[in-house]
């Protein structure tokens, strides 16, 4: 199966795709969008949309990982977030993939094994499990990696199987 994770943002908006085949993890591709904060929020939007549509297209993937929000103290920058995740999956849903979404916690659980851990220990762990040169940059597209990775071991796992018949 070829997954797209996505870690969202307005601003930026980390990517990475991973084929998941017999137990195996290989990135075919990982980044980042970006949009300028100088640049009205509807074009942002346009822009993300745009730049996960030819993402889509490039790669081909079937399975879409999307990390679910993280409330903090600043609901402003929430919105504008949340935002940008809907455009996100509805790109994603338009162009026919099987959406899933993980919470921050199940997402660094299943990469580190400990769903608190530090942005530094997930970097690590997805750098050594895809083998990747050197720690993908910036931690968004970290993040969006862990998301595949999670997806991977989530939907491969036989209660995942059983719960989804």
């Amino acid at each position: 199966m070829i997954i797209l994770g996505v870690d969202p943002g307005i601003a930026i908006a980390g990517w990475g795709i991973l084929e998941y085949k017999n137990g195996m993890c290989r990135p075919l591709g990982y980044g980042a969008a970006t949009t300028p904060a100088d640049m009205p929020t509807e074009d942002r939007l346009l822009s993300l949309h745009l730049a996960f549509d030819d993402i889509i297209k490039e790669y081909k993937p079937t399975e879409f990982a999307c990390e679910e929000l993280f409330w903090n103290t600043n609901q402003k920058t929430g919105i504008y977030v949340a935002e940008a995740r809907g455009v996100i999956i509805l790109t994603a849903k338009r162009r026919g993939l099987k959406i899933s979404e993980y919470t921050p916690l199940q997402v660094k659980q299943s990469v580190a094994g400990y769903g608190r851990a530090d942005k530094k220990q997930v970097i690590t762990m997805v750098t050594s499990l895809l083998k990747l040169p050197s720690p993908p940059k910036p931690d968004d597209t970290a993040d969006a990696l862990a998301v595949a990775i999670c997806h991977a071991y989530s939907s491969s796992s036989l209660l995942s199987k059983y719960y989804n018949n």
